[in-house]
């Protein structure tokens, strides 16, 4: 006899007798593989960081799982990252055409509910699969700052601060304890960097670490320099000696 959830994780359009759509489950469970990104929100801005575990012969400067969506949004992965790229120049073309229609710049939750909307249409026809990845998608817009988590089930939510990819149930949990809303960018980027260090196998150097920030000043998308990360890990390793054990 096969198991009872046997054909029904065959079709992605088919419900099992207690309401799941497993297709969808095992595509979520993807991105709990993949490696943690984080996107946190402080008083001056937004911060964006992963983990990236290049190889030895690998070029570290191209970043593989921060994107630039618009000169004010960024995006941030977790899971099978070249469904991430497939979004992100999705989300690149609806952007343009919002600037080329209305001349103004896109709205970050315009941006989240379509790719949402993208997802969710991806859960319920046949001859498709889910997007394997959950996108933290951050920006500045009219209304503020702004984070926004995408699924592969087509679920969007607001957040402060958010963790998603392998250790992100702990990740959370620090967040929950430690954030603040009035922190400054700098205390967030350390407390992303906090965070990655305290799942992450490598738990020092930055080499692993990359690093974008999008200030309330600007509204601008920027790289952080290698240089800047080790700064904001000199800082989260102090606030590490700092808590209790």
């Amino acid at each position: 006899m096969l198991p009872a959830a046997a054909g029904y994780d065959r079709a992605i359009t088919v419900f099992s007798p207690d309401g799941r759509l497993y297709q969808v489950e095992y595509a979520i469970e993807t991105v709990r593989r993949g490696t943690l990104a984080i996107g946190i929100k402080s008083k001056d801005g937004i911060i964006l960081a992963v983990e990236e575990k290049p190889r030895k012969l690998q070029n570290s400067d191209i970043t593989q799982k921060i994107f630039q969506v618009d000169d004010h949004i960024g995006v941030a992965a977790a899971g099978y990252i070249p469904d991430a790229r497939s979004q992100v120049d999705n989300a690149r073309f609806f952007s343009q055409s919002n600037r080329m229609i209305y001349d103004e710049p896109i709205e970050v939750e315009a941006v989240a509910k379509h790719l949402a909307d993208q997802a969710q249409q991806y859960t319920q026809y046949a001859g498709v699969r889910p997007f394997g990845v959950a996108l933290i998608i951050a920006g500045i817009d009219k209304s503020g700052s702004t984070i926004y988590l995408t699924d592969p089930s087509g679920t969007y939510i607001s957040y402060d601060a958010v963790a998603i990819g392998a250790g992100a149930d702990q990740v959370t949990e620090f967040l929950e304890k430690n954030y603040k809303k009035d922190m400054s960018a700098e205390d967030a980027a350390a407390m992303a960097i906090e965070s990655i260090y305290l799942v992450s196998e490598d738990k020092e150097g930055v080499k692993h670490i990359k690093m974008a920030q999008i200030p309330l000043s600007t509204k601008l998308l920027t790289r952080t320099s290698e240089k800047d990360i080790e700064h904001f890990a000199v800082k989260a390793k102090e606030n590490i000696a700092k808590r209790p054990k």
